[in-house]
């Protein structure tokens, strides 16, 4: 395992502290004036439990990484609540529940291919790409000429969510959306 410094933590990361996987939240490095010092405060969040937490860490404090197994495996297709995807080495089938991915399900297309992590053997969860394309099955009618707008309409997607667009978009069209928070990014 590696050690990083409490500064190098960020958003996302995972981190070993008292023998736990934790998955952080949120990160901040926190200075305050005259003798006080700098810290990072950080909101944790167990992989066993779901137990969240705050530490704060003295800035020059070491912390361990664990190591993780990245493997890039192919979601197939959804059975039930399980969401079932293929190694592409091995062939192998792997199950997953939704709680793995985090509320990412929506974003999730036949033949996608993804990075699903491991610790230890056991799978911690699941990273989509960045973007994904997505057919918009319904919205209201596009505005002709409705192009320097920040207003948006909802338009439901082929993966059943819906995600806001600008009014120029229509029924049938291809759309860039972000995973991470479901935000429009362009026509595809």
């Amino acid at each position: 395992m590696a050690k990083i410094l409490a500064t190098e933590i960020r958003a996302g990361n995972l981190l070993e502290l008292d023998k736990r996987l934790w998955r952080v939240l949120k990160s901040y490095h926190v200075h305050v004036g005259g003798r006080g010092g700098a810290y990072m405060q950080i909101e944790i969040k167990d992989f066993e439990t779901g137990q969240k937490r705050n530490e704060r860490l003295s800035t020059d404090d070491k912390v361990e990484r664990p190591y993780i197994d990245k493997r890039t495996m192919v979601y197939s297709y959804q059975d039930g609540d399980q969401y079932v995807f293929m190694d592409n080495e091995t062939y192998e089938q792997l199950s997953l529940s939704a709680d793995y991915l985090e509320g990412q399900a929506g974003f999730l297309l036949p033949n996608m291919e993804v990075d699903v992590t491991f610790h230890n053997g056991r799978t911690i969860g699941v990273e989509l790409p960045t973007t994904v394309v997505l057919e918009v099955i319904d919205t209201e009618p596009g505005i002709k000429n409705a192009t320097a707008t920040n207003t948006f309409k909802p338009a439901k997607v082929e993966t059943g969510i819906t995600v806001q667009v600008p009014p120029f978009v229509n029924t049938g069209d291809r759309v860039r959306v972000k995973t991470d928070d479901g935000s429009y990014v362009e026509r595809a």
